[in-house]
Formats: structure tokens, sequence, C-alpha cells
């Protein structure tokens, strides 16, 4: 199935929450009305909702047009597909007085939320501009500070065991020196779940000057670093510290790389297994 354009995710719910830290005041409170009862809002007017939020009919349709309708009607209609198909629902929010294996059960549960909202947003379009760049490419870069350094560690581990040329870079200085260097045959991958780390958005902006091509993974669609982007792979935004906090986020950070990198390995299956073939026999003597 191609994915061009937001409307056509089927996931018109989940979208609000990626782009909502962009909305203005006026647009998250029609977000927020709609979020809050869908099921009613799908049988509001467009007068209607403009009235229950407290905003003008202007802001509810700037709002469509920021998740990429055409109209109110078909923002209505999107919603209704949602409504049909709901996700798996998350049992409730930890509480203190929770036992250890409702903590378990609920955690489990919104993990899984998790990865299927990563699924449900994944652009197959963008995707495929990944893989065909990362193919091609002389060099990989991951940049990432913090946790999502972690990550991009993780990914450096991954694609250098398929054969590729590819580094990880977690300091803001070698971020921004590297990226000054990259070329137009080199790809940048943006670790970053907020979308908005000065460092990161900084070094990105210098990559992008250099001619390389960039993908980001973010879990805010309308965030700086995905403005600089060729592709982006969005996980999921909705999170609290006692939902799992940035365990969430990497989850879907990682289930969207090994996505990722086992499409590229089966686009190139015999070069991929000769690269994990060696890398496995470098340190198989390691190992009692």
């Amino acid at each position: 199935m191609k994915m061009n354009k937001m409307s056509e995710l089927n996931n018109s719910l989940l979208m609000i929450n990626s782009i909502y830290s962009s909305l203005t005041k006026s647009e998250k409170k029609v977000a927020d009305t709609v979020l809050k009862d869908p099921e009613a809002a799908v049988f509001f007017t467009i007068t209607d909702l403009a009235e229950k939020a407290d905003v003008g009919e202007t802001s509810v349709i700037r709002l469509c047009r920021k998740l990429g309708f055409k109209g109110y009607q078909e923002f209505k209609l999107s919603i209704v597909q949602d409504l049909a198909t709901p996700a798996e629902q998350i049992h409730g929010e930890i509480e203190e007085n929770d036992n250890t294996e409702t903590v378990a059960k609920k955690i489990t549960s919104q993990n899984t939320q998790a990865l299927n909202n990563a699924l449900s947003l994944l652009n197959e379009q963008h995707l495929v501009k990944i893989v065909d760049a990362m193919i091609a490419a002389d060099s990989i870069f991951f940049y990432g500070v913090g946790s999502s350094g972690v990550t991009a560690m993780d990914a450096k581990y991954r694609f250098m065991r398929l054969g590729f040329q590819v580094d990880a870079i977690m300091d803001s200085h070698m971020m921004a020196m590297n990226a000054s260097l990259a070329g137009k045959n080199d790809v940048v991958g943006v670790i970053s779940t907020s979308g908005s780390t000065k460092d990161v958005v900084d070094a990105v902006t210098i990559a992008k000057a250099s001619g390389a091509f960039i993908f980001c993974i973010t879990n805010h669609a309308k965030s700086p670093v995905t403005q600089q982007a060729d592709a982006v792979l969005l996980g999921t935004s909705r999170e609290t510290p006692l939902q799992g906090g940035a365990f969430s986020s990497k989850l879907s950070q990682i289930h969207l790389l090994d996505i990722l990198s086992t499409v590229i390995a089966l686009r190139q299956k015999d070069k991929t297994y000769a690269a994990l073939e060696k890398t496995a026999k470098a340190v198989s003597d390691k190992l009692y």
C-alpha cells in the first residue's frame, strides 16, 4: 500500500498527537475536543466542533489541513475509519497500589501499543527512499544525543554487521564537524524523540547544506528536524514517566530500525549474508 500523505495513513487520531506540540493554542483546543471524545466528534458539524472547542471555524480548517486533509469532511471520514478498526486498548495508567503482576501487564500492553502505533504511522514511500539511499551510500552516519544516542549506537552495530560503512555520533562538536564533511553520497540518520534537540538540528542543517541525504526517526511530525529531512519515520508520541518514559520511545525507534535493516538485508541478500557471516566468525573465538 502506497502512503503519500497523512490523510492516507488511516490514523488521524495518532497524527493529532504526533503534531500536537506544533499546533497553535486554538488548534490545540480543537484537537483536545476531538481526542477527548472522537466517537461524538464524528457527528459534529464544523460549526458544532468550533463551538465545543470555543474557537472559530477557521481553526478547525487549519487543523485539518495541517493533518493533510482537503477539508473537514475528509477529516471526519478518517476518524470514522480509525474507530472502525480500534487499536488495542491500554489497560489504564500505572497506579501506586498496582501489584507487580498488574504493572508488568500494563507496561506490556503499553509497549505493544507503541509498536502498533509505529506500524500504523509507517510511510512506505519514505521507507523505500531511505532504503534506496542507504544501499547507494558511500557512508552512513547516525546522530543522536542522550537516550537517542544509545539507539544510534544500536543502529551502528546493526548496519555494520550488514556490511555498511557506518558510524554513530553522540558528541555535539563531533556531530557538527562530521556534518560539514558529509557529501552527496552520504546518508545521515537522525534519531531524536522530540525532533527539537538543538545540537542535533544544528548538525542536520549543516549536513543538509553539504548535500547529504537526511532521514529521521522521531515522535513529532512537525518538529524542526523533520523540516530538514528527506524522509521521516514516526514513532509513537503518547507517553508519561509512569508509562515507561523513554523506554516506550526507544522501543519504537528500535522497531523502526529493525524494519529498515531487515528490508535492506532482503534487498541485497548475498552481500548482507556474507557480511553477517564474516562478522560472526570475527568474534567466534571470544565465546566460551
